[in-house]
């Protein structure tokens, strides 16, 4: 009988340990499900406006979208601005220049 007691309250316990685990695992499947990625961009459409004045497109865009993909951000505007995204300012080649344009 006190066997019985006790594997009851055993039961118990664990059944109440994991009620708050899976209301947050509920929780965080809706938010995930409900609102997009906030650092997600279209490198692609961002690098070809950055670069449309460039006199070697091909290889400005190719830094571009290396620097988009790694950083997730690209200025504004076809040259400068590089506050507005500071990684993308700070990411240097082997050289010390800058890899971004």
């Amino acid at each position: 009988m006190a066997a019985t007691k006790g594997l009851v309250f055993a039961m118990l316990l664990i059944a109440f340990a994991f009620v708050p685990l899976t209301e947050s695992a509920q929780m965080v499947s809706t938010t995930q499900v409900d609102s997009p990625l906030p650092g997600e961009i279209d490198c692609g459409e961002a690098c070809d406006a950055r670069c449309q004045l460039s006199s070697r497109q091909k290889i400005c865009k190719r830094a571009c979208g290396t620097c988009c993909a790694r950083c997730q951000c690209v200025p504004p505007g076809t040259s400068g601005n590089y506050d507005v995204c500071p990684c993308y300012a700070n990411m240097t080649t082997h050289g010390g220049r800058h890899k971004c344009p």
